[in-house]
């Protein structure tokens, strides 16, 4: 069984910077792609960031050159760093992986941005 733990969420001023992480266990093959994904309140999910196991990234429009996205496969984690973060980047975040042609999800961690 495929599990994610995320941690790192927390409440940010304006500008400010933040790191999340999200721990993958219950796997033996390598992860292919890696995730994250949020959902303000009221809006549907969308895509942040991905990143294949080949190193490969894309981004969704509104955070390039903002958030970074980056993963340890000998840790089995995935990482994204927020920085110049902004009120609408409020949500819950949520890592995704794709794992033998099936797609896991962590449980969601809170960014709350304060102006």
């Amino acid at each position: 069984q495929v599990r994610l733990v995320e941690s790192g969420g927390g409440l940010v001023h304006t500008g400010g910077s933040l790191r999340l992480s999200c721990a993958a266990s219950g796997t033996i093959l390598p992860i292919s792609v890696m995730a994250w994904y949020r959902q303000a309140p009221g809006k549907q999910r969308e895509l942040v960031a991905t990143e294949t196991s080949r190193g490969v990234t894309n981004y969704s429009d509104s955070v390039k050159a903002r958030f970074t996205i980056s993963r340890d496969n000998a840790k089995k984690t995935v990482y994204l760093q927020m920085n110049s973060l902004k009120p609408e980047d409020t949500a819950v975040y949520y890592c995704k992986v794709n794992y033998r042609g099936n797609d896991y999800w962590g449980q969601g961690t809170q960014i709350t941005v304060s102006s």
